[in-house]
């Protein structure tokens, strides 16, 4: 649910692979021109090569690059940036600030990495992949096997109810469905170790002697979450001290809290799902495509559907495994093309009608006012909470950014990370400013509360009371209908 909720897209990043689609290609010259296409995507990125094959610069884009991206759409290269396969080095903009500011605090939001699909396709095998993390198989990394190690001892504290009955690392020759993948962990150890070269070692952020109550760490009650929040902490941390880790768990996939009921927010998700059935009802060429494909694995067509075959083919597409093949035929990268080109489609049709717009507003403002509140808190001087960790999933990565006003932003890939970052000015201590990043890039001014900000002010960084304000007053402004307050907004009559 968590994962499928609104059928939105997903994106990501790759990192020069070419897939195999062998099922698909019936000849020589369709099989040439369909690498020759890879070939294309891959070398759109240019990349400054260094020793050991690894890169200066990186290649992932959050918002659309005219001059090194596909001069029109490609949902191949969509889908290579969704998957964000490990290995390249990272050029990240987090911790970066002018001399004289301090940095006081981080707020981290996770999308889980790399997993299995949540659906399989009726009457097909399920794709082989191997769930258990081998320290000697690719991806890899540095910290993977002393990971490995330090879960299997288990937590030296337990986590709150449900947590404890969860499973701390994958461990499945064939993945279950919606399992971390060895490359989700990897993508998370990575996450934490580049967080830790910069919050830790450059600007110690939490002491040598750091304690628990300095830890804020949230997360669903999905294991794929845990697990995630699990391997970017062991990255993050000099010393993974069980005793000091403690995951709180929200049962809601919007992180609402006890702030979850929420009438008006749930019309508009109504409203959007209705603008998404329409969409899919006058795409012909997309029924034409469920068509085929629920011929080639002899179902009906409404059944393929509903098991959202998208979600399965990308983890296929991600693990450069074949799509299927039956006796009817196979599924090939044209079916996948269409498809993935409809939820681009959608994405685009999503920002223009604003209904999302208003179900995002409504659902992600019980977590951004959580998270402007301990900055607040810390901007007093209180040392609690120096380091927050929020566990999640696209859906509640997606309507943060969009209530942000960020419509140019992907949709959160896998591993993907959103950053707030509370700064002080050690020239004027009493003054606050934040940063906003997602995925290494600084978005902090192309956000609706600081978008204008280099036009009204000198102030180099974007003031905490700007966001404290879009979070109070200008978020129920732009809902309309007059209310001052979440719950009036909540409740409000006449959608």
């Amino acid at each position: 649910m968590a994962d499928t909720c609104l059928a939105l897209h997903r994106h990501s990043v790759d990192n020069g692979f070419l897939p195999k689609y062998l099922p698909e290609f019936k000849g020589g010259s369709e099989r040439s021109n369909q690498i020759a296409s890879f070939t294309t995507v891959v070398h759109l990125i240019p990349v400054l090569a260094t020793k050991n094959g690894v890169t200066s610069k990186s290649r992932k884009r959050i918002m659309p690059d005219p001059a090194t991206e596909p001069p029109v759409m490609d949902p191949v290269y969509e889908a290579l940036l969704y998957c964000n396969i490990p290995g390249v080095a990272e050029r990240s903009m987090e911790g970066h600030a002018p001399h004289h500011f301090k940095l006081v605090s981080a707020h981290v939001f996770i999308r889980h990495g790399d997993r299995y699909p949540l659906y399989a396709i009726p009457k097909t095998k399920r794709p082989e992949i191997d769930c258990t993390l081998v320290a000697n198989r690719k991806p890899y990394h540095s910290k993977l096997e002393a990971f490995v190690n330090h879960m299997s001892k288990g937590p030296g504290a337990s986590f709150e109810s449900p947590l404890h009955s969860l499973p701390l690392y994958s461990s499945h020759q064939l993945c279950e469905m919606g399992e971390l993948t060895q490359t989700g962990v990897v993508q998370h150890l990575q996450n934490g170790q580049l967080l830790r070269d910069i919050y830790l070692k450059k600007h110690k952020l939490l002491p040598s002697d750091w304690a628990a109550e300095q830890l804020h760490l949230e997360t669903t009650g999905k294991s794929r979450t845990l697990q995630s929040g699990l391997a970017l902490l062991y990255g993050f941390l000099p010393d993974f001290d069980w005793k000091k880790v403690y995951f709180r768990h929200q049962p809601s996939a919007l992180f609402c809290s006890g702030n979850c009921y929420c009438p008006l927010r749930n019309q508009y998700l109504e409203k959007e799902q209705r603008r998404q059935y329409l969409l899919r009802l006058n795409n012909r060429q997309l029924e034409r495509t469920y068509e085929e494909m629920a011929r080639i694995v002899d179902i009906p067509t409404k059944q393929l559907r509903a098991a959202n075959p998208i979600d399965s083919l990308l983890c296929l597409f991600c693990h450069n495994v074949s799509f299927p093949c039956t006796k009817n035929g196979c599924i090939t990268m044209d079916h996948f093309k269409v498809i993935k080109t409809h939820q681009i489609e959608d994405e685009r049709e999503r920002q223009e009608k604003k209904l999302y717009l208003g179900y995002a507003l409504l659902g992600a403002h019980p977590i951004l006012n959580q998270t402007v509140s301990r900055m607040q808190h810390t901007a007093e001087g209180k040392k609690e909470a120096l380091f927050t960790l929020y566990s999640a999933h696209d859906v509640t990565l997606a309507p943060i950014l969009s209530a942000l006003g960020l419509t140019g932003a992907r949709f959160p890939r896998f591993a993907a990370r959103l950053v707030f970052e509370l700064w002080q000015d050690r020239e004027k201590p009493r003054e606050h400013s934040v940063r906003i990043l997602y995925d290494g890039v600084d978005i902090t001014f192309y956000t609706s509360f600081c978008q204008d900000h280099h036009r009204r002010s000198p102030k180099p960084m974007c003031p905490l009371e700007n966001l404290v304000r879009f979070i109070k007053k200008d978020m129920f402004v732009a809902l309309g209908g007059g209310s001052t307050n979440y719950y009036e907004a909540c409740h409000r009559e006449g959608f």
